[in-house]
């Protein structure tokens, strides 16, 4: 039993000091991670009575480890996760049609200046650190930061459940492993690959930087210097984001030839970026890992689900919800998925910490033309 609490002890160390690449190298890690997936102890108690394993009187950590001594076989394991994940996935079926309706009220997706990564810092710098005046920082509670937290609360909710749905439609996929319980990096299991789904949007940051290395300006600046070259009145004193949404909405509406015009290229940059990114998803991919927070920061095998409305990549995020156009494109790149020889690839990539990493990664682009 010391050499299994030795070996468990190991994987624990790899996989909390974000050594994944590590990790998967050794024998039994993949075993073990989906073992973690039903750690909890109603599931390890009836996981031993379906592999004949006594564990009468064995409480704790010590269960999981007596289960890992023991090596039911992995095949038995897939089994009883698969059996336990569709009971979970039945149950969650019965509401999903209420959900999805819930979904499609929200009308603008909006975080409100406060992110995920940085709540409490963005309001103790700009309000508590900021502002002495007493009166001063209650209104600015009662006005901004209360709308603030409205519009974070409702894209959190947003986020949260499109997020689940989405995960759903891969854990139901025969070639994925679900994951029962919560597992900290994993999702779920692509072949014997564990992966951490991400959706995410077209990263500005990233359109940045390739407009960057095309020798153009950022978005915003390019619309604001063709405002001012229209005489295009508009809030200068609002943030870039706001003067962002406002130009891009009076062009679009505008029944201006040269407007129009402008408008055709501006889309068409977008598209081209957009067009190279899907040809050389490396890139981006290794983007992605290098420009995570700090706080959430990881080095876990990552799929990304990247969806882009090519026509309005501002509007993406209704895709989200969009759980058919979804399926269809999810099913569709696992159907032609070889597991033998899979498209995954190693990707290495610097951190802040001075550290090179290196992880699993792939990407799966879908677009709405």
């Amino acid at each position: 039993m010391l050499s299994v609490i030795k070996h468990i002890n190991q994987f624990k160390q790899l996989y909390q000091n974000n050594k994944f690449d590590a990790l998967l190298k050794e024998k039994g890690a993949i075993y073990w991670l989906k073992l973690r997936s039903i750690a909890r102890r109603a599931l390890m108690v009836e996981f031993c009575e379906l592999a004949g394993i006594d564990c009468t009187g064995i409480k704790g950590t010590k269960l999981f480890e007596h289960i890992y001594n023991q090596q039911p076989s992995e095949e038995l394991l897939d089994k009883f996760i698969a059996e336990k994940y569709e009971e979970e996935r039945a149950e969650r079926k019965k509401g999903e049609t209420k959900l999805i309706s819930e979904l499609y009220r929200l009308h603008v997706f909006d975080w409100g200046g406060l992110y995920q990564n940085n709540l409490e810092r963005t309001i103790v710098d700009n309000y508590i650190k900021k502002i002495k005046d007493f009166e001063l920082l209650t209104k600015k509670v009662e006005g901004e930061i209360h709308e603030s937290m409205r519009s974070y609360v409702l894209s959190s909710w947003f986020n949260h459940w499109t997020s689940i749905l989405i995960e759903n439609i891969f854990k139901d996929h025969k070639k994925v492993t679900p994951t029962v319980g919560l597992i900290k990096k994993v999702d779920f299991f692509v072949g014997d690959i564990p992966f951490d789904l991400k959706v995410t949007y077209f990263p500005d940051g990233f359109m940045q930087m390739k407009r960057k290395e095309l020798g153009l300006s950022t978005e915003i600046q390019e619309l604001k210097c063709f405002a001012r070259q229209k005489g295009v009145k508009y809030d200068r004193k609002q943030k870039d984001k706001v003067i962002f949404t406002e130009l891009l909405a009076r062009f679009k509406e505008s029944v201006d030839p040269e407007i129009k015009k402008f408008l055709k290229q501006f889309n068409e940059t977008r598209k081209k970026i957009v067009k190279d990114t899907i040809a050389k998803p490396d890139i981006l991919i290794r983007w992605l890992y290098e420009e995570q927070g700090e706080r959430r920061f990881d080095a876990a095998n990552r799929l990304f689900l990247v969806l882009m409305d090519e026509d309005s990549l501002e509007e993406s995020w209704k895709m989200k919800r969009n759980l058919d156009l979804l399926r269809n494109k999810i099913n569709d790149y696992l159907n032609k998925l070889d597991l033998k020889n899979t498209k995954q690839s190693e990707i290495t990539f610097d951190w802040k910490d001075g550290k090179q990493y290196s992880a699993l990664s792939d990407t799966v682009f879908i677009t709405k033309e």
